[in-house]
């Protein structure tokens, strides 16, 4: 493993402790998926690093410190992840804000996929609270976005 790839998976790591960390009740429904938005990030920075496969590996250890069925996360991670790297030319050449919209959809279809799946195996019912994340997350991405680019440039991550 490359010094860089130890400097992008340092920087996942701290997503997921961000995810598992314990927020007040009142802000847990507004709770954006950080560990995509990373995942987004580098995906669209370093395509050639940043793929399907670590996507599914984030996802599964998404589930089991979650206690989600196993392969939700994953699939949604590795859905959302192919479409930002197949795309990642033309995701750059957007503006910020611009992306922060089209984020905006990718986190919808995350949420979408991630409800789908848990309704047919769990049985749960959709309501409109349960896409909060989608707003938050569009609204985190200029900051994350920026705060990223800066590690990446410090660090010399290529």
């Amino acid at each position: 493993m490359t010094r860089h790839m130890g400097y992008i998976l340092l920087s996942i790591f701290a997503a997921l402790v961000l995810a598992i960390m314990p927020l007040p009740i009142a802000f847990e429904p507004y709770r954006p998926d950080v560990v995509l938005l990373v995942l987004i990030y580098w995906s669209l920075a370093l395509p050639h690093r940043v793929n399907i496969t670590l996507a599914w590996i984030s996802g599964l250890v998404i589930d089991l410190a979650l206690g989600s069925p196993l392969g939700i996360h994953s699939l949604a991670y590795s859905l959302v992840i192919y479409i930002t790297a197949s795309n990642y030319q033309k995701f750059r050449n957007f503006s910020i804000w611009q992306q922060s919209l089209l984020l905006a959809l990718f986190l919808a279809l995350y949420y979408l996929v991630v409800f789908w799946l848990n309704h047919f195996l769990i049985d749960i019912y959709f309501l409109p609270q349960y896409l909060w994340p989608v707003a938050t997350g569009a609204l985190c991405w200029p900051w994350l976005f920026l705060l990223l680019r800066k590690y990446r440039r410090h660090f010399r991550i290529r």
